[in-house]
């Protein structure tokens, strides 16, 4: 079975274990000569890279050599290089990244630069990732499809709002991107959910504000919460886990106002929801939103009360998140509100 590539492309890796199985087949170690000959019975170092190239499941070592590049021009965001790779090879923009470990399914160039930023820990990028949008627009002139390919079960702005990155989204919408389509039913994120619907669902504030301003429609209160006006969609007759999923959601994109008005039409600031298991507090904790805890605090809400999954309270679960350990200044400041109000232990 072919390997993957691991998540941080390093070619001069690559080189070095074909150097490895040549020298080891010139030492007749039966292993290295087997596989060797998997591919031709000549010992060179041409065929020790054909032979590595085919064990990642590539049909030559110019096409991992490529896809290796790809990955690490991306990651870059080297707008000369990128440009000079798509002009040799246009198709590259469109075509998907491939045999990566992190990725095994898969990921077309636009989906994936929209996940950079997101992924930039993980990947040891730089915190602040500029250039995204230059990556993107670079890929949507050699021919990236702006809305994906047919069969694809998410757009690239529908990825761009999950992981956050307003660049690439406001690049794909001054492109035309689609703002209304809908994920697919059996997509990750959220499953027949709308651009709008997964920025609002993950966090993402400012591609909510941005997609609002390009008019993406509102389809319920919780998207509503999330854009900071309930107008209209609070009522008397507004089914009470629906009041409880907009709280979370106006505390998670810190709507202060939408927090009063919901917890004044008298729902309870610390109800959780039944479904996915989400409450305000802890959510504004464990995101980091510091306007978001003070409000809810104002308002009454218990920073002792533990969720019934895991048993943390809002303080725990604000500590959890690796942010804080990186020193995340909102992160800190939520820290610095709930433990003078949270009991010890």
């Amino acid at each position: 079975m072919a390997r993957f590539l691991p998540a941080r492309p390093d070619l001069a890796q690559l080189r070095s274990q074909a150097k490895d199985l040549l020298r080891a087949a010139k030492r007749d170690d039966p292993s290295a000569r087997k596989r060797m000959s998997a591919v031709s019975d000549l010992h060179s170092l041409a065929v020790a890279q054909l032979a590595i190239a085919r064990e990642y499941g590539f049909a030559s070592w110019i096409r991992l050599k490529l896809e290796v590049e790809r990955r690490a021009i991306l990651n870059s965001r080297d707008l000369s290089r990128l440009a000079a790779l798509l002009t040799n090879d246009p198709a590259l923009a469109a075509r998907k990244l491939e045999r990566w470990r992190d990725h095994p399914l898969g990921a077309e160039p636009l989906g994936y630069i929209a996940m950079l930023r997101f992924d930039s820990r993980r990947l040891r990028l730089p915190r602040d990732l500029p250039g995204t949008g230059a990556v993107a627009r670079a890929l949507l002139d050699a021919g990236a499809p702006v809305d994906g390919k047919p069969g694809d079960p998410e757009t690239p702005l529908i990825t761009a709002a999950s992981y956050g990155d307003a660049d690439v989204a406001r690049v794909l919408i001054d492109a035309g991107a689609d703002i209304e389509v809908a994920a697919s039913a059996d997509a990750g994120g959220v499953p027949g959910g709308t651009a709008l619907l997964h920025a609002a669902v993950f966090g993402m504030t400012e591609v909510v504000d941005l997609l609002v301003a390009a008019g993406a429609r509102i389809h319920g209160i919780e998207e509503a919460a999330a854009a900071g006006d309930v107008s209209g969609w609070l009522s008397s007759d507004t089914p009470i886990e629906a009041r409880i999923r907009s709280l979370v959601m106006a505390a998670d994109h810190e709507r202060l106002g939408v927090i009063d008005e919901i917890v004044a039409a008298g729902t309870p600031v610390d109800a959780e929801d039944i479904v996915f298991g989400r409450q305000a507090l802890r959510i504004a904790a464990t995101n980091g939103r510091p306007a978001s805890v003070e409000r809810l605090l104002a308002l009454g809400a218990d920073p002792n009360l533990r969720d019934s999954r895991e048993h943390r309270t809002a303080l725990e679960w604000c500590r959890r998140n690796p942010a804080l350990a990186v020193g995340s200044p909102r992160y800190k400041q939520v820290e610095a509100i709930l433990q003078t109000v949270t009991d010890p232990g």
